[in-house]
């Protein structure tokens, strides 16, 4: 079945993706099988979009779709029969029928691991979820996320300015940002290489409540399992690690104080017995491999001009003799953001980009909601 064929399944009324999924798994024949093994209501408008297209409803999906896709060579429509089509998701019980993307498909391939935590997290549950997805990137392993404010922003930035893939899967269309305030990552997502947003929603959707659980599913379905770094016991990543061990998918989670109400959801997740401890990417890499060894390329460095000449952090790694004073003294333990910054030393923006990232590689900085931070040092 072509891309034409999947947009009218996943339009047909009454139907559903569990609904639709149940019916692929008997292998009908495109469209007679379809025909006689649809409810009466679906077969009627699938029959008259065959005889009349022009007549059909469903025709205006296809059209609309079209339309969307000739804006631009990063557009996709993603289905089964697509090449690029990431099979784990069929292991699901109610995967989309179509996906739009929006982005670099290359981001699709190799392995994956969702990384999800709360909106509000501490600075160490923000420095902890750029350490893990750098050093994903730099395994390479793709970061699987929300591109929801906190840990899911922290981590995909963390990713991409590492030179390595991470996937946003959106609540809403792939040309909606929500968050709004998290504008520059949707660019960062749509427009550098190793980037891609996902969603099962035609472009032009808005984000509603009840997107964002069938989101999850995705997210955690897209991935070989999940980190989850910090979340309260009412969290919305407690979701996403229902969904993973449904799924049967390992989960992760990182250790956190008992006094941290931001981490008493993964303690308790740790006390129940449904997750994996984990201290570092090693130790996740060493449990998924018994399962998905097929998955888990050698080991990888990634290229990227910014790494190439980074040193490797160090306990007592000293000030980079390049980078002005200045730069660190306008840090402090409270966010800073990039054009304070930009404004105190001098620099261009780009070139402050750069020593923060060379800074934060070697454990001085950290960034979080709001700007940059100095990091305590031992």
């Amino acid at each position: 079945m072509d891309a034409q064929a999947w947009l009218v399944v996943n339009a047909l009324p009454g139907m559903g993706a569990l609904r639709i999924a149940q019916l692929v798994a008997r292998q009908p024949q495109w469209p007679e099988g379809w025909l006689a093994a649809l409810p009466s209501r679906a077969a009627s408008e699938l029959r008259l979009w065959l005889e009349h297209p022009t007549r059909s409803s469903l025709q205006k999906v296809i059209d609309e779709t079209l339309a969307w896709q000739q804006g631009g060579p990063s557009r996709h429509v993603l289905h089964r029969d697509h090449p690029a089509w990431p099979k784990l998701l069929n292991e699901l019980p109610d995967p989309p029928v179509v996906l739009w993307a929006l982005g670099d498909l290359g981001a699709l391939e190799g392995p994956k691991l969702a990384m999800v935590g709360t909106r509000r997290p501490t600075g160490e549950g923000t420095h902890n979820a750029q350490t893990f997805a750098r050093d994903l990137a730099h395994r390479g392993w793709c970061v699987v996320s929300g591109m929801a404010l906190g840990v899911d922003g922290v981590a995909q930035r963390a990713a991409l300015n590492a030179g390595g893939r991470t996937i946003g899967v959106l609540g809403c269309g792939v040309d909606v940002i929500y968050p709004a305030s998290n504008r520059d990552l949707y660019e960062q997502l749509s427009r550098q290489p190793g980037g891609l947003l996902l969603s099962e929603h035609p472009p032009g959707t808005r984000a509603r409540p009840a997107f964002f659980p069938r989101r999850n599913r995705i997210v955690t379905g897209l991935s070989l399992g999940t980190l989850v770094v910090e979340a309260t016991e009412r969290s919305g990543s407690l979701v996403s690690a229902r969904l993973t061990l449904e799924q049967d998918r390992e989960l992760f989670v990182l250790p956190g104080s008992l006094h941290n109400v931001q981490a008493r959801g993964c303690l308790s997740l740790l006390r129940k017995g449904s997750a994996h401890l984990a201290c570092s990417v090693d130790d996740i890499i060493a449990d998924l491999g018994h399962w998905a060894e097929a998955f888990i390329p050698p080991e990888v460095t990634i290229q990227h001009p910014l790494l190439e000449t980074a040193k490797k952090p160090t306990k007592e790694a000293p000030l980079p003799e390049s980078l002005p004073d200045s730069l660190l003294t306008s840090l402090s333990a409270t966010p800073t953001p990039i054009d304070t910054l930009v404004a105190a030393t001098g620099t261009s923006v780009s070139d402050c980009q750069q020593r923060l990232l060379m800074l934060e590689l070697d454990g001085w900085v950290s960034q979080q909601a709001g700007g940059w931070v100095r990091l305590p040092r031992p």
